[in-house]
């Protein structure tokens, strides 16, 4: 069945459902394909952003667990609890844009026949979508790295199945220490699982400071957490139903034995099925759909949206790609990813570890020369109050021109706190517009005015 649209978006992630929801209500009609009845609203809501910071928030807010059994108890309630929040998140973002009269919903496999047209498989039906405009939105999936064993889903879980597992695993192999890794350490590792990182480079977050690094690790060794660097791991092996892992280090092979294993490796590209060559769409190296700083890709009529343009992969980028693409279509057409300032990112491991602007390492290889103001939470009379006063925040200085160049902040509330930080380096704010504001009292924010202050000032 032929059926013709003004716009064809292939995905319902965060920036493609927007994007179908302005497009409609300017009169368009939207055809919005989306593979999964499962992902409606897209990753973030259905298998990432969302499920993980439920989780995480159970996972820390767990008491009076005296017994396994007892976190067993806890871990099945906060999976219950996480299944509740997404099932009605995806349904009202269903239900959002299915009440839309110019927006249908298509819930089925979309193939490029040609750069105009999209096959769509449903469960009863086979469509040919015609359209002079589409956009792709498909995301990313887990990288899983070629090891042997690693195909047995049994022992071997990604970031997005095992969040479906039901049963708390007491020991937990988890390889990769990236971002997905130490999340996921931290929230089991709260429900008291016995965690194992292996690592394949030589500390974790190599982007990041050494003491910011250094501190993560040790909030997760308080949670038992063990992390093992340059490992490379050569099998995984299942023996009387547990997961054995066999990895090399400084050219020993040694064995690691736990209840499931989690590969947390990074991210792909979503493009597999979706018949791009038909279409003559070009891929980047790293096998992400080739875009121009607008999101046009080498097709004057086709677009990609969030993870699948091998930008920064984060939900609020996918959201700003949306906005970019609405200000080329319908605005003065200055809105560019070329543009884009200062991107804040925070792992949420209790507390949060949030990252905007450079940080000492990075403000050097730029040749600033740099002033650092950085306070211990414990100095904090907020978090005293409420009991969390592990980490620091850190706040980084042009020593020149006594602008913020950026901050990193370990410390309760930080994943807000960070976008203060944001809006100042944005504005090229000297340190001392921050410094000198009035903060509500008792918050994690007024600390600014201790951080700054001259005495905590030094130069590195």
């Amino acid at each position: 069945m032929k059926k013709t649209f003004d716009t064809i978006i292939i995905g319902f992630g965060k920036g493609g459902k927007t994007l179908a929801g302005d497009l409609a209500n300017r009169g368009l009609k939207v055809a919005l394909v989306e593979k999964s009845n499962k992902m409606y609203g897209g990753t973030c809501i259905n298998v990432a952003c969302i499920p993980t910071k439920s989780l995480e928030n159970s996972a820390n807010n767990v008491k009076n667990i005296n017994s396994w059994n007892d976190a067993q108890i806890e871990y099945e309630k906060a999976i219950d609890k996480k299944e509740t929040l997404i099932t009605k998140l995806r349904e009202a973002n269903y239900n959002k844009l299915n009440s839309n009269d110019n927006v249908t919903i298509f819930t089925g496999m979309a193939t490029f026949i040609d750069e105009n047209t999209v096959e769509v498989k449903t469960e009863n039906e086979v469509y040919e979508l015609v359209s002079e405009r589409i956009f792709i939105n498909t995301g990313s999936k887990s990288f899983i790295p070629n090891i042997k064993g690693i195909e047995n889903n049994k022992i071997v879980y990604n970031s997005e199945s095992l969040m479906n597992l039901r049963t708390l695993p007491k020991k937990m192999t988890i390889i990769g220490a990236g971002f997905i890794g130490l999340e996921f350490a931290g929230i089991y590792s709260s429900f008291g699982t016995e965690v194992t990182i292996l690592n394949s480079n030589n500390g974790i977050l190599p982007n990041e400071d050494i003491e910011d690094s250094q501190e993560i690790i040790k909030l997760l060794e308080k949670r038992n957490v063990k992390i093992i660097n340059n490992t490379k791991v050569k099998e995984i092996k299942e023996v009387s139903n547990l997961a054995t892992v066999e990895y090399e280090i400084n050219n020993e092979l040694k064995e690691i034995t736990s209840d499931i294993i989690l590969v947390a490796t990074g991210r792909k590209a979503n493009t597999e099925g979706l018949g791009l060559e038909n279409a003559g769409i070009e891929l980047n190296e790293r096998g992400f759909i080739k875009v121009s700083d607008t999101l046009k890709t080498n097709k004057e009529h086709i677009w990609a949206i969030g993870d699948i343009n091998g930008g920064p992969q984060f939900t609020y980028i996918s959201l700003d790609d949306y906005r970019i693409i609405i200000n080329q279509l319908f605005g003065n057409k200055t809105r560019t990813t070329s543009n884009r300032k200062n991107i804040p990112n925070a792992i949420f491991i209790s507390p949060a570890f949030s990252r905007v602007g450079l940080n000492v390492k990075q403000a050097k290889e730029k040749g600033y020369d740099v002033l650092v103001a950085k306070i211990p939470v414990d100095a904090i009379p907020r978090a005293k109050q409420i009991g969390k006063t592990d980490g620091f925040i850190k706040i980084v200085i042009d020593k020149n021109s006594n602008k913020i160049l950026g901050a990193s902040m370990i410390c309760e509330d930080s994943s807000e706190i960070i976008h203060l930080i944001q809006l100042a380096v944005d504005l090229e704010v000297e340190y001392t517009y921050l410094r000198d504001r009035v903060y509500a009292h008792p918050t994690m924010t007024e600390a600014l005015n201790d951080v700054l202050s001259p005495n905590m000032i030094k130069e590195v």
